[in-house]
């Protein structure tokens, strides 16, 4: 069955063909993409505003380095130089900053005395009190700020403890954390606005998020919207021009399925797993520059721990994947189950089959449960899994940045932030190997699309004349060939002419062709050799539009659309409302419409369920009389009909049928005795020709035919 077939993973040919539909909405998709980079961006900058609170505000600690040439190299081998605040005979240097600074230096300069592994603290230069020359201490600028006097309180409370310099409160964080509350308060007002506006930005960076990730699904949903229906009306373009051949070898609900179900699939993969996809990427190596960025050694024992993660996640996508084709296996058998099943339940039912039947589906219905079991069991296995190898790198994070931190070579706020940075990380990885199932059924409703639209078996309509104007019907079979199938003919050197006007019946035994004329001269086939013209014209030089408007069958099999009937009778054609009811009003199909609640626009149910055979045969020659062909072909047209109601319309079809070149298939003979000429085919070949009459006296095929149908029975012909 084809709803087995083994479905693809990614398949990059059916991607880029895919990715050619999005071609006209560029724009709203690199605007969806660039939107998409901003929220990540934010969303991966909030760990780092955080631990910049922590490192810079919360825990604000700096090392101080004895001013020297030596110590100047140092830092400015290592780019630190412009960072290091330079006061009085000292540099004093973020915690995050001297982490920087290679281990054995700083040994190094702890034996020259210039480095101690002491922490300071100092205050923003806010126009803190400086100590004079006589040991007086005044502001350095007016006293416009309330904490001044404050701080100068602190200065003169702790003279020995705390240095000002150039602004600066200098003090070693020891002393700052032995201080009160209140005068902790005070001094550390600098930190607490500093606070304030890192949370700011904090939430500044959430809403941005918020609203780019808002645009960037909005547009990729608008993108991917716009995307299926083009594809639905490339698919149903392609489909509506596709030859009989082809339509007739192709179920009605596998290319329903292909216009529907596997489009929807792709608008899933567009909405939901293209956009995920590039947050999970994106998000992922964002996670992982960031973490280089903020510390490379404890960022390269924290990448030594994602490979396990990578490989399980390979392991259970495969699992995944053979668990998802199980699953769509047993859902398609079941469907296919019930499809046949109900419809045939009367059969069921006559034959008394119910219990084996409903023996059958519980087996079906069993394995169905199994599979879906067995998917289950997958995620269920993996989930908890991302959970324990989540809380194994975060583990391995706080054991080696914990010593880190003691070692004062990572600050607090950077092992925070790796916690948050690593739990982002995992986020996309259980994503990701959710989604790969609904990339697999996109993927293989892509392949099933574009075999469907590769499909090139169509009618060339590459004709560039028209017929000529009027068309007086003038119509000419000369050595035509033609078999649906190679090797089987079905017309065989067929060569006959039908003038402007007349009535043509074409009668033979079942399976001689009949039928085929008329679709050969709709060009619903072709020929394989010989011509088919009207008026002269070989009908393959003009536009299948010009050839179908002059001419039009009616069948047997009649198909009503669900809409008016007036629309049935239009389709879609320019035609007047007052055209329209002549046209019933000429076939007797006035009279049942306009006893309906709502005449012409009276709802029509799908096919027409809701009318009868002869009604809806009334309303095809409607159909045929409103649209005015030059060329009638009557296909059985009157087989479905009851008796009474041929009799109402045998003498509209006489009407119809004047000034017009008609050709009339039955298997009735009644229907074509007032035939002008009678062609009779037998094998694909033109048997005999001639008025009823005349075939009658030969006593030939057409003589034969006759009196196989027409047997007397108590003395009446039927």
């Amino acid at each position: 069955m084809e709803q087995e077939k083994i479905i693809k993973g990614y398949d990059p040919v059916i991607m880029r063909r895919l990715l050619q539909f999005t071609k006209p909405y560029k724009l709203p998709a690199i605007i969806a993409i660039l939107a998409l980079l901003v929220a990540t961006v934010a969303e991966l900058a909030t760990p780092v505003i955080m631990q910049r609170a922590i490192d810079e505000h919360i825990m604000a600690r700096y090392y101080r380095f004895s001013a020297g040439t030596n110590v100047r190299q140092t830092l400015e081998e290592h780019g630190l130089f412009d960072d290091a605040r330079s006061i009085g005979d000292h540099y004093y240097l973020p915690e995050t900053d001297s982490e920087k600074v290679p281990a054995e230096q700083k040994d190094e300069l702890i034996e020259a005395g210039q480095f101690s592994r002491t922490t300071w603290y100092l205050t923003p230069n806010r126009g803190a009190p400086t100590t004079d020359t006589q040991g007086s201490t005044e502001p350095t600028a007016p006293q416009q700020k309330p904490e001044a006097a404050e701080l100068q309180a602190l200065v003169t409370q702790y003279p020995d403890q705390i240095d000002v310099q150039d602004g600066h409160l200098i003090m070693t964080r020891e002393f700052m954390q032995s201080l009160p509350t209140a005068e902790k308060k005070v001094l550390r007002t600098g930190d607490i606005n500093g606070i304030a506006r890192s949370s700011l930005l904090y939430f500044l960076l959430l809403a941005g998020a918020l609203v780019f990730m808002f645009l960037q699904v909005y547009l990729i949903a608008y993108t991917g919207q716009e995307v299926m229906r083009d594809i639905r009306s490339t698919l149903f373009g392609h489909t509506i021009r596709q030859s009989l051949r082809f339509l007739g070898k192709t179920p009605v609900g596998t290319l329903v399925t292909r216009i529907t179900n596997d489009v929807e699939t792709i608008n899933e993969f567009f909405t939901s797993v293209a956009t995920s996809l590039l947050r999970d990427f994106a998000l992922m190596g964002g996670v992982v520059i960031t973490l280089f960025l903020l510390d490379v050694r404890l960022a390269a024992i924290t990448v030594l721990s994602l490979p396990p993660v990578l490989l399980m996640t390979f392991y259970f996508r495969g699992r995944a994947r053979d668990a998802y084709r199980r699953v769509r296996m047993w859902v398609s058998r079941v469907n296919a189950f019930l499809s046949e099943h109900i419809g045939g339940m009367e059969v069921v039912q006559i034959f008394g089959r119910e219990k084996r039947t409903g023996r059958e589906f519980v087996d079906k219905n069993e394995e169905l449960l199994q599979a879906n079991l067995a998917e289950m069991m997958v995620f269920a296995v993996f989930r908890p899994m991302i959970n324990l190898f989540t809380s194994v790198s975060i583990g391995v994070v706080l054991y080696f940045g914990g010593q880190m931190v003691i070692e004062t070579t990572v600050s607090l706020g950077i092992m925070i932030a790796y916690v948050n940075l690593v739990q982002k990380f995992y986020q996309p990885v259980m994503d990701f190997t959710e989604k790969f199932t609904i990339m697999q059924s996109a993927m293989a409703g892509g392949e099933r699309i574009f075999h469907l639209i590769d499909a090139k078996d169509r009618i060339p309509d590459e004709g560039t004349g028209r017929l000529p104007s009027p068309v007086e019907g003038r119509i000419e079979f000369k050595n035509v060939h033609f078999a649906y199938v190679e090797d089987e003919p079905v017309l065989q050197d067929l060569s006959f002419s039908i003038e402007p006007g007349e009535t043509v019946a074409i009668v033979g035994y079942t399976g001689a062709g009949k039928t085929t004329i008329a679709n050969l001269l709709a060009r619903m086939w072709d020929i394989q050799s010989g011509s088919i013209t009207i008026d002269g014209t070989d009908i393959r030089s003009v536009s299948l539009e010009n050839l179908r408007s002059a001419v039009q069958p009616v069948q047997q099999d009649v198909f009503m659309f669900a809409g008016s009937i007036e629309e049935n009778i239009r389709l879609g054609a320019d035609i007047p409302h007052d055209k329209v009811r002549r046209a019933a009003e000429t076939v007797q199909a006035a009279p049942f419409i306009e006893q309906l609640p709502r005449a012409y626009e009276s709802e029509l149910k799908e096919s027409g369920a809701n009318l009868s055979t002869g009604q809806r045969q009334l309303l095809a020659f409607s159909r045929v009389i409103a649209h005015d062909p030059r060329i009638l072909i009557l296909d059985e047209a009157t087989g479905s009909i009851d008796t009474e109601t041929e009799q109402l319309i045998q003498a509209a079809i006489e009407k119809l049928m004047q000034g017009r070149t008609a050709i009339v298939i039955a298997h009735r003979l009644s229907t074509i005795r007032n035939a002008d000429r009678i062609l009779v085919l037998n094998d694909g070949q033109l048997a005999e020709s001639g008025r009823h009459d005349e075939l009658l006296a030969r006593d030939g095929l057409y003589a034969t035919l006759y009196r196989l149908q027409y047997q007397q029975q108590g003395g009446r012909a039927v």
